[in-house]
Formats: C-alpha cells, sequence, structure tokens
C-alpha cells in the first residue's frame, strides 16, 4: 500500500479527481464522480470507482504527490 511520508494513506481532493476528468475529456464522468466519490479519496480504498470512471488509480496518485497537491 503507498503511504504518505507519514505511513498514513494517501488521500485524494475530490476537485482534483474531477479536474482529471475535465482534462482527459471525460466530462459524462464528472457528475457520476460527483455522486458517487466521497470528498477524500483513497485511491486503493476507491480504485475499483475510480476505474470505472475511466481513471488510473496509480497514476493518478503519482500525478498528485507530483503537484503536492495529495492530503495526508
Amino acid at each position: 500500500m503507498r503511504r504518505a511520508g507519514n505511513g498514513e494513506p494517501m488521500h485524494l481532493d475530490k476537485q482534483f479527481v474531477l479536474d482529471e476528468l475535465r482534462k482527459e475529456g471525460k466530462s459524462e464522468q464528472v457528475q457520476r464522480a460527483l455522486d458517487e466519490l466521497p470528498e477524500k479519496i483513497d485511491h486503493e480504498q476507491h480504485a475499483a470507482e475510480l476505474q470505472k470512471l475511466g481513471l488510473d488509480p496509480g497514476k493518478l496518485a503519482e500525478k498528485a504527490a507530483q503537484r503536492g497537491i495529495s492530503s495526508l
């Protein structure tokens, strides 16, 4: 399990996921994400939901880590 630097699970903000869907031209999935995802998303715990939306959970977590916008 990928962890943040302090050993806690990495959580992504819902807005980050919505922005990624929009960037990838998946606007039809945005409403579904709004309805189905929690405000804080664990990329491993919610992997199936992210994949249903057409997102790769691992790549999403890497993008968030590179941008420094994941919350610990």
